[in-house]
């Protein structure tokens, strides 16, 4: 897999600084915290997801694809990819992340690629059914499906401190949109399609104050290698990325001020991803450069190990 980097000549923007610090340390990030499920903007210090150095090379180049999640973190980072890599794209988000979605939106235009906003809840099934819809009818089918989309919430006190309704959420969010969007998506994907789920390092080393959390992420990870089998015949591919800690707006919306400025330096690196970090192993998966890939976990860990 190749990895292409340039700077590129930002767009003016308020909320991005001039010059990104590439890979900021785990002292780089102060205490912080936000409402969920919060923003880039307001992130010290902003995320970079590689508005001013991912170079695209036509790796897919006239594909569609639906991004879950798609206004922030990793999947702002898949979608200016994408982008740049020719394809058009579908951006999947909460109503509250509107100021966050057309801020992808124009990044996506930027690089001369069509951007179409579906805002809505994806634990409600008929909202995954209308994102598929709108993507066929909008863009003329789908290539490529990027279940990206997830929520969390971290309970000190593990078990006991995660509610019914948390749990509901979480599945429903993680899992049961996954499986409606790709269930939607499916009788849209051609031979050569690729479905790419967000797993986590969770799936294999999971946290107790994410035992929810968790539990979806090694449920993604086993739906991801069955439903690779079912497709196979389709010439769909299905494949899976394990991100380690990301500096992403999830991280401050949901976790305690004080662990933040340690957040990733547990890793052999020392420290968390950026979000541009992420986006090649997206664009690899999405590509004919995998063509024989397909059932696979693709881990970006910081060198931790999937076990």
């Amino acid at each position: 897999m190749e990895y292409h980097y340039r700077e590129v000549d930002p767009m003016p923007d308020q909320h991005n600084p001039a010059v990104h610090e590439e890979h900021p340390s785990p002292e780089a990030q102060p205490a912080q915290q936000q409402e969920y499920p919060g923003t880039g903007s307001e992130m010290e210090p902003r995320p970079d997801h590689g508005e001013r150095t991912y170079r695209g090379t036509g790796k897919l180049t006239g594909r569609r694809a639906v991004i879950t999640g798609g206004d922030s973190g990793i999947g702002r980072a898949v979608a200016i990819a994408f982008a740049r890599e020719g394809a058009d794209v579908v951006l999947s988000y909460l109503e509250e992340e509107q100021e966050d979605a057309e801020r992808t939106a124009e990044w996506v235009r930027e690089a001369g690629r069509r951007a179409v906003l579906v805002p809505g809840d994806i634990t409600d099934e008929r909202h995954c059914a209308h994102v598929v819809r709108q993507a066929v009818g909008e863009l003329g089918g789908i290539d490529v499906l990027v279940n990206n989309a997830a929520y969390q919430m971290s309970q000190d006190e593990g078990l006991l401190g995660i509610t019914t309704a948390q749990f509901d959420r979480v599945l429903k969010t993680n899992l049961y949109a996954m499986f409606w969007l790709c269930k939607e998506s499916v009788p849209h994907l051609g031979k050569g399609s690729a479905i790419v789920n967000t797993a986590s390092i969770q799936a294999s080393q999971p946290s107790p104050p994410l035992l929810d959390y968790a539990t979806t992420k090694a449920g993604i990870v086993t739906f991801t290698q069955g439903l690779a089998q079912d497709l196979a015949e389709r010439g769909i591919r299905v494949n899976a990325v394990a991100p380690g800690p990301v500096w992403t707006p999830l991280i401050p919306a949901t976790m305690p001020a004080e662990a933040l400025d340690s957040f990733g330096g547990q890793t052999p690196l020392g420290r968390a991803a950026q979000p541009a970090e992420l986006a090649p192993a997206y664009v690899f998966l999405a590509s004919g450069e995998s063509s024989y890939v397909s059932g696979a976990v693709l881990a970006v860990t910081g060198g931790t190990p999937m076990r």
